[in-house]
């Protein structure tokens, strides 16, 4: 049977087109294990993290179901598992915190106006295929975010693991809360969290190894090695019930409404949106960097692609879904993302098969964690994120960049001592002083010809031949506004009392673009020059360089010749 010709517009912005065509029964039975496999470890983590982000346990229940059904229709990804974040919890909870009174509905309201405007400016970047602006982020200082976040978050669940009230979103505040408080741990409430993070900690490492040791095979121990946190969930929940602990002060969820998620719609009050719309946009750029970056490794894996513009799409349909139905803020996770794709998950249907398990749990399955421990949830986080901590980037930008060393210090020490919201925007500014900072100073080499060649080579790095009346000077940069004066101070500090000079070279191979800033220069290095008895060359200019270059006044008024390559050049000028 001839198979429908389906328009490629079509098939751009919506993905599931290109795959749902060639589904079959071993790919719905390889979707169908991952599912199964990401539900177990989704379930007790939407939980944990929606206690992370100050919310109601079953938000993050929500923030399950309905996201991954909408990123299933629209993200380009076969391996992103969609949901709860720890980092987009805490930057929830820090934001919604000074607005709402955590536990009202006031802050739940504003979670989920957070999720519907991250949705719009998500859907917005891609529609505008915009993806390329969160380039603006440096991978360093998101290293250095990340590690920062990551304390944050572990801080913030120490009052879960001892039983105690602590507040605050900076590290500071955190540890003189819990400090001042220290003495009201409660033992019960300890016991569970401490023995949670040992359990979870052994069935990552562990547990695999035991269970292959009594002969089960390798792939069901991997499978089962999965499950630590619902053993753990199931565990404490039936020793907090059985010995009665909430009666000597084990906080617990206790009820969690049951039934389909709500259909809810985001406040549209002008002000609220006015006071959350940078942490929006900061959530939004944070997420998709974490997504994209996720989505694009597992691709590379099995030789796919990933579209940066449609991962967009897919993550702002998904955040809006979670806003309509009763959630708060989601995006791509690395630790069920790398799962799934080792649970082989072949398609993003394998997301919408864990989010109808996950909306059998939120129907039937609620009752049974009256009794689930707040401290068991808190483990679960600390042994998650602890898992993510790298503080190898430390030592690697050290020994590689010192800016970038120093702008992955900034950041961290940035977001653990005044919050995320102003660490996120801290390392924006960073990245882009950065960058700014690296392309001020272009890198520019006087060259020489390399005996018996046509090539020519940094003068200080080589033994190359030069001739006295001819100075060729190497650009490894693009030329904008910030660095076309270091260029013109450069050449003329190189010429100034070198009488033997005739010519100048500019040698353009590495240039890919000459802004209006650059081009002005040019013709003030050129004025100078030619004031000096000195004619200006060019070589080796790129085609769309010169294009642009043609359509000014610049290539009339020079005063020497433009060369299509560096040797024809000497050859030419040697003989002048």
């Amino acid at each position: 049977m001839k198979r429908l010709s389906i328009p490629a517009p079509l098939r751009r912005y919506l993905p599931i087109l290109d795959w749902a065509h060639s589904y079959n029964r071993d790919t719905l039975s390889n979707d169908l294990v991952a599912a199964v496999i990401v539900m177990i470890m989704l379930i007790p983590q939407s939980l944990a993290y929606a206690l992370l982000a100050g919310l109601p346990p079953e938000m993050g229940l929500y923030a399950s179901i309905l996201p991954l059904m909408a990123y299933a229709l629209f993200g380009s990804s076969r391996a992103l598992a969609v949901g709860p974040v720890a980092v987009v919890s805490l930057m929830t909870a820090a934001v919604v915190g000074n607005m709402a009174l955590q536990g009202s509905a006031e802050y739940a309201a504003a979670a989920i106006v957070l999720a519907f405007m991250s949705g719009l400016i998500l859907l917005v970047m891609g529609l505008f295929r915009l993806g390329f602006l969160a380039n603006f982020l440096s991978h360093p200082v998101i290293s250095g975010f990340m590690t920062a976040a990551i304390v944050l978050i572990g801080t913030s669940q120490i009052k879960h693991l001892f039983g105690i009230t602590s507040h605050g979103h900076e590290l500071i505040t955190l540890a003189s809360s819990l400090a001042q408080n220290i003495g009201d741990i409660n033992l019960f409430t300890l016991l569970i969290g401490s023995g949670a993070i040992g359990f979870l900690i052994w069935a990552r490492k562990g547990m695999k190894t035991a269970l292959m040791a009594v002969g089960i095979g390798a792939k069901l121990a991997g499978i089962l090695a999965k499950t630590g946190p619902v053993i753990v969930v199931a565990v404490t929940t039936l020793i907090t019930w059985g010995f009665g602990l909430t009666d000597h002060g084990v906080a617990v969820v206790g009820k969690l409404p049951s039934g389909l998620p709500p259909f809810t719609m985001p406040s549209f009050e002008v002000e609220l949106w006015s006071n959350l719309f940078v942490a929006a946009l900061l959530i939004s750029v944070i997420g998709f960097v974490e997504s994209v970056s996720v989505a694009q490794t597992l691709a590379a894996r099995k030789r796919q692609r990933i579209y940066p513009d449609q991962e967009l799409i897919g993550l702002g349909a998904a955040n809006i879904a979670s806003a309509i139905s009763g959630g708060y803020p989601v995006t791509g996770g690395l630790s069920r993302s790398v799962v799934n794709y080792d649970s082989g998950a072949q398609t993003p249907a394998a997301g919408a098969m864990t989010a109808i398990g996950i909306l059998f749990a939120a129907m039937f399955l609620t009752p049974l964690l009256f009794f689930l421990p707040n401290a068991t949830l808190a483990a679960i986080i600390v042994v998650a994120v602890l898992s993510l901590l790298d503080l190898s980037m430390l030592r690697k930008t050290w020994v590689y960049s010192k800016p970038d060393f120093i702008a992955v210090v900034v950041t961290i020490l940035v977001t653990l001592g005044w919050g995320v919201k102003i660490g996120v925007t801290t390392g924006v500014l960073l990245s882009i002083a950065l960058h700014l900072y690296k392309t001020s100073r272009p890198h520019v080499a006087e060259v020489g010809r390399v005996p018996g060649t046509e090539h020519f080579r940094n003068i200080l790095r080589h033994g190359v031949e030069t001739t006295p009346t001819i100075l060729t000077v190497r650009i490894d940069e693009s030329l904008y506004f910030a660095n076309a004066r270091y260029l013109e101070d450069y050449i003329l500090n190189r010429v100034v009392g070198d009488d033997a000079l005739r010519h100048v070279v500019l040698m353009c191979s590495a240039v890919n673009a000459i802004g209006m800033s650059a081009l002005e220069s040019f013709e003030a290095i050129m004025h100078r020059l030619e004031s000096l008895g000195i004619k200006l060359h060019m070589s080796e200019v790129k085609g769309p360089v010169m294009d642009r270059l043609k359509r000014s006044d610049f290539m009339q008024a020079l005063t020497g010749q433009v060369f299509l390559s560096q040797y024809q050049a000497i050859e030419t000028l040697q003989a002048d």
